[in-house]
């Protein structure tokens, strides 16, 4: 099967998790829908905005494009906002399946979630762009099918946190099912080759009544860790000794976290290494917290917690809510983040973050100080960070940078308001 994973015009508002990434590639409950269109067999064809196409030359390289030859159908489109549960499969079935000859397609609320298209002679044999996709698809005018599953999108930074507490313990019960893991413990999953089985210190108490807890290859746990499920952690990650990393927390690979997490997913290559509190939030990539920084996820008077981002203030249909923080972002020492808040891609945070935070600023709001941060900095310190982990900074990786700033520009207007706390 030919799958086609797109990016549709309302990805925008899942800034800032989609300024420097696709949709697709949004960690929710351990998994990424990416992850989930490559079990489906065939080629997987991408369909993303303009400046990220580079950048996915790199990393996937082995993705179909129009030089490999004709589409060969049938062809499954696949939003690429769709939040990652492999009770998908269950629906994309009924799709594949369907008696419509021309085929069909799936709508999540007024956006299509999922079509298919039977004869690959309907589409342009080229690379294709969002919007012009987009227009193919309606233009069909294909019939919609129904189908028992729901098909969930994600429509706002919040949703990334909201299904993962969804779906988190569905997709590692379906981990452990591939046979892949062995259990080592009540609860307690590593992986089957012993040769890349976690190194666990002493006096480590893991609790799995709620849900079970999976550690990827060659994890470390440091002594007098505390874990409880659900809860899985990357590859090469390590959990820093005194550890408390509780309910519905997924740590991507090669990270280092410590203090208390609690319902959170970092992303790779992130550090949370010292004490302090992260709850129910949503970590970029190349991120780092300094030590004492603590976010509220919790109203003093309970209600639900508005998201606050640049564009304004949206329901989160939660009573927990953190933080939301961008790629390449860094907090001070004893930074405090406000309930339901949003921190940009590549911003520098110090003291108290009341507000939501542009990409691209040094904020010091409680201070008296913002600045914007120059993209020259931001690519010499993204090189820096790569040289820590023994990468080569690529030229796609300073022209995404020098991209997310352009797309930004907008955001920084917040050093014109008078300040508040």
């Amino acid at each position: 099967m030919h799958v086609v994973l797109f990016e549709d015009d309302q990805v925008v508002n899942l800034y800032p998790i989609t300024i420097g990434r696709p949709a697709f590639s949004i960690s929710v409950g351990a998994t990424r829908l990416f992850n989930l269109a490559k079990q489906l067999g065939g080629v997987v064809e991408l369909v993303v905005r303009p400046h990220l196409r580079s950048i996915l030359r790199e990393e996937a390289p082995y993705t179909w494009t129009p030089k490999d030859g004709e589409r060969k159908g049938p062809i499954l489109f696949i939003n690429a906002r769709t939040a990652p549960h492999y009770s998908l499969f269950k629906a994309w079935r009924d799709l594949t399946t369907c008696e419509y000859e021309q085929g069909g397609y799936i709508r999540s609320g007024a956006a299509v979630a999922a079509a298919l298209v039977n004869d690959p002679r309907l589409l342009p044999n080229q690379e294709i762009g969002c919007a012009q996709l987009q227009g193919i698809l309606r233009d069909l005018a294909l019939p919609e099918v129904e189908t028992q599953e729901s098909i969930p999108l994600l429509e706002r930074p919040s949703d990334a946190i909201r299904f993962h507490l969804r779906f988190l313990n569905e997709n590692l019960e379906s981990r452990i099912a591939t046979g892949e893991y062995v259990e080592i413990k009540d609860g307690l999953f590593v992986p089957r080759d012993e040769t890349k089985r976690p190194k666990i210190d002493e006096y480590f108490v893991c609790h799995t009544g709620n849900g079970p807890v999976l550690l990827n290859e060659n994890v470390k746990i440091g002594p007098f860790c505390y874990i409880r499920g659900p809860v899985y952690v990357g590859a090469n990650s390590k959990i820093i000794e005194h550890a408390a990393i509780k309910d519905f927390v997924t740590v991507s690979s090669t990270c280092k976290v410590g203090g208390e997490v609690e319902a959170t997913t970092i992303e790779k290559y992130s550090n949370k290494q010292h004490h302090g509190f992260l709850g129910h939030s949503y970590v970029g990539s190349w991120v780092n917290l300094g030590a004492g920084t603590c976010n509220s996820d919790l109203k003093n008077s309970y209600n639900e917690v508005s998201q606050e981002t640049v564009a304004g203030k949206f329901p989160s249909h939660m009573q927990f809510l953190g933080c939301v923080i961008g790629d390449y972002s860094k907090t001070a020492i004893n930074t405090s983040i406000f309930t339901g808040k949003t921190l940009g891609a590549c911003c520098l945070c110090y003291g108290f973050v009341t507000t939501a935070v542009p990409s691209f600023v040094n904020y010091a709001r409680s201070f008296g100080q913002i600045t914007e941060v120059p993209v020259e900095l931001m690519t010499l310190t993204q090189e820096r960070m790569f040289l820590r982990r023994n990468f080569k900074q690529r030229p796609c990786d300073v022209k995404l940078i020098s991209d997310m700033y352009e797309l930004t520009r907008a955001e920084r207007q917040l050093a014109n308001e008078p300040l508040s706390l």
